[in-house]
C-alpha cells in the first residue's frame, strides 16, 4: 500500500468490503504486469506495468513516467514527430488505441498526457494533428479523439483525395470527459471542464470550469466556485 501510494502520488483507498483474496489477486496481477514491463523495456527506468496482449510500435518514441499502466489489449503506435509522452501515474485502459500517424503520406504529431490522468477502456486517440491532455484528468470509456479533419470543399474531387487539415486538440488539467464523448480536431477544452456522456466536442474554445453537453456540445452550466 505504501509503494502504491508513492507511485500514485496520493493515498490508495481500499473499500472495507474488498476481500483479502481479491486484493491478493490484484497484487499478483500487478506483479505479473511489472515483470512483463521489465521484459518489454529492459533498459528503461522507470518501466510501465504492461498488460496481456499489449502492442507497441516505434517503442523508442514512447516515453513514460513512474507507475504508468498499459492495460490489457491496448495498442500504442508512437510513430510521429513528437512521439507519445505519458506522465507519472497515467493509465491506458484495456483495448484502448493510441495511433499517432493515420497515413503513410503524412507523419503525425503525437500525444502528451499529464501526470495522474486516466484514459478509459475501449477508446481511440488519433494523434495525427497532436493531442495534449493535462494532469489529473478523467476520461471515460468508449471515447474517441480525432485531431485530423478531411477537406471537402470541392464537389468534383473525391473527399479522400482532397487532403486533411490538422489543428490539434487540447484538454486542460482536472477535466472529466464522460463515456462515449467524441472530441474533434481544433477543440480547446479549458481546465476543470466537464463534458457530458455522448457529447460531440467540435472545434472551438471551451472555457474553464464549464459543463458542456449535446451534439454539438454547448455550455449547460458553470461549476460552482469554492
Amino acid at each position: 500500500m505504501r509503494r502504491a501510494t508513492q507511485v500514485r502520488g496520493r493515498p490508495l483507498a481500499v473499500d472495507e468490503g474488498i476481500s483479502a483474496g481479491h486484493l491478493a489477486s490484484v497484487v499478483l496481477e500487478r506483479g505479473v504486469m511489472a515483470a512483463r514491463g521489465a521484459v518489454r523495456f529492459p533498459l528503461r527506468s522507470p518501466r510501465p506495468f504492461v498488460g496481456r496482449g499489449v502492442r507497441l510500435r516505434s517503442k523508442r518514441q514512447l516515453v513514460v513516467g513512474a507507475g504508468v499502466t498499459l492495460g490489457h489489449g491496448s495498442l500504442i503506435d508512437a510513430t510521429s514527430h513528437d512521439g507519445v509522452l505519458l506522465g507519472s501515474g497515467v493509465s491506458v485502459g484495456r483495448n484502448t488505441r493510441i495511433e499517432c500517424t493515420g497515413s503513410l503520406a503524412s507523419l503525425g504529431r503525437g500525444i502528451v498526457v499529464g501526470d495522474g490522468t486516466g484514459l478509459g477502456t475501449d477508446s481511440l486517440y488519433g494523434c495525427a494533428g497532436g493531442i495534449s491532455i493535462g494532469p489529473d484528468t478523467i476520461i471515460g470509456n468508449y471515447v474517441s479523439f480525432h485531431s485530423e479533419d478531411h477537406v471537402f470543399s470541392s464537389r468534383h474531387v473525391p473527399i479522400r483525395d482532397q487532403g486533411v487539415t490538422h489543428q490539434g486538440i487540447e484538454v486542460g488539467a482536472g477535466c472529466w470527459i464522460g463515456s462515449r464523448v467524441t472530441v474533434l480536431d481544433g477543440a480547446r477544452i479549458g481546465d476543470g471542464c466537464v463534458i457530458a456522456a455522448g457529447a460531440v466536442v467540435v472545434a472551438g474554445e471551451y472555457a474553464p470550469y464549464g459543463v458542456y453537453g449535446g451534439v454539438p456540445a454547448r455550455l449547460i452550466s458553470r461549476r460552482p466556485g469554492d
